[in-house]
């Protein structure tokens, strides 16, 4: 039994299923479903299509350079049939699955690492544009400013009348509207 492979989204195409469609010059492709063979005849770019295994990794979201992926190539060598050399065989699919995964899992870790950073750094710019916000009353007493006026003198500046009057003014508006009503 032999699993092929669609030509378009190379997912496997067990035998009895799908589509085979045979070109005039004999060449045979081998479709999973009607809509790859329709997007196919469409002469629709597999890497161009988000759902295709070749879009993935085009766009570096799988795999595509890996030595485990030697082992799945297809071979039409016969072998004459021998015990021992099957029995291997299954030991090292079992191993070669084991290392596949554990590759593809730190793929995975990779690409999510990321996306972790990227909102780190989101936030920290979030962080600093909105500090104002987090600082506290007494600290922002403390604040000193140097008037571009005089060279040399500071003074402090008491921000608290400045930040509460307008919320004062807000809160105050809000209270007439509702007694108007």
């Amino acid at each position: 039994m032999r699993v092929e492979r669609c030509y378009f989204c190379s997912c496997p195409v067990y035998p009895g299923h799908g589509i085979l469609f045979v070109r005039n010059d004999s060449k045979q492709f081998q479709f999973c479903r009607p809509k790859c063979h329709k997007a196919f005849n469409r002469k629709k770019n597999p890497r161009k299509v988000r759902w295709t295994k070749a879009f993935r990794k085009a766009s570096g979201k799988e795999l595509t350079v890996d030595a485990a992926f030697e082992f799945e190539k297809r071979r039409d060598c016969p072998l004459k049939y021998n015990r021992e050399l099957w029995g291997k065989t299954l030991t090292a699919m079992k191993r070669i699955e084991a290392i596949r995964t554990r590759r593809f899992n730190r793929h995975i870790e990779r690409r999510l690492k990321k996306g972790d950073e990227l909102l780190k750094q989101a936030d920290i710019r979030e962080v600093n544009k909105n500090i104002h916000l987090a600082t506290s009353v007494k600290a922002r007493r403390k604040e000193v400013v140097i008037e571009p006026e005089t060279t040399g003198r500071e003074r402090s500046v008491p921000m608290e009348e400045e930040l509460l009057a307008p919320v004062i003014h807000h809160e105050t508006q809000d209270m007439e509207v509702m007694e108007e009503n």
